[in-house]
C-alpha cells in the first residue's frame, strides 16, 4: 500500500486498486458487499476520491485485524445510521481488539519457541550444548515450555 496523495483527484478503479496493491476485481467485490461506495460518472464508470481512500484505508485496517466480512458489513450499516450506533461500533471494535490482542499472544508464543529452537540449534552447533539435552530440557532449563 503506497501513501499516494489524491487530493481533488477522481481516481479510476485501476489507479484506486493500485494504492492498496489490490486488483480492480477485489474493489468490485468489496462494493458489492457494501464496504465502499464509489461514485460514478454521467456514463456509470465508477471513481474514487481521497474520501475513499481514507475509508477505504480503514476498511482493511478492520480486515487485517481479522475482522469477517459479515462484522465488516455489520460496521458500515452501523456506521451509516449515525452517532446514535457509536455505542453498537465501539463494541464491535473492542470485540475485534480482544480477538487480535489473543491472536498476536500466540504469534508471539509461536515466535518465541522458534527463537528457542533456534537458540537451542545454535548452541548444539557451537558444541556449547551437549548433543544429549532434549530440546525438551534445553525449554525446561531455561524456563519455557513447548
Amino acid at each position: 500500500m503506497t501513501n499516494i496523495s489524491t487530493s481533488g483527484k477522481m481516481l479510476s478503479i485501476r489507479a484506486f486498486a493500485d494504492i492498496f496493491g489490490l486488483t480492480p476485481a477485489t474493489v468490485r467485490y468489496y462494493e458489492s458487499q457494501g464496504l465502499i461506495a464509489p461514485q460514478r460518472t454521467s456514463g456509470q464508470r465508477r471513481y474514487f476520491t481521497q474520501r475513499d481512500v481514507d475509508w477505504m484505508r480503514f476498511v482493511l485496517h478492520l480486515k487485517n485485524t481479522g475482522m469477517s466480512m459479515v462484522q465488516l458489513q455489520q460496521y458500515v450499516l452501523l456506521r451509516s445510521q449515525g452517532d446514535a450506533t457509536i455505542g453498537q461500533r465501539l463494541e464491535l471494535l473492542l470485540q475485534t481488539r480482544a480477538a487480535f490482542l489473543q491472536q498476536q499472544a500466540q504469534l508471539e508464543q509461536h515466535v518465541q519457541i522458534l527463537n528457542d529452537k533456534i537458540d537451542w540449534y545454535q548452541q548444539r552447533q557451537q558444541g556449547t550444548l551437549s548433543d544429549q539435552v532434549s530440546f525438551a530440557e534445553y525449554l525446561s532449563s531455561i524456563g519455557h515450555h513447548s
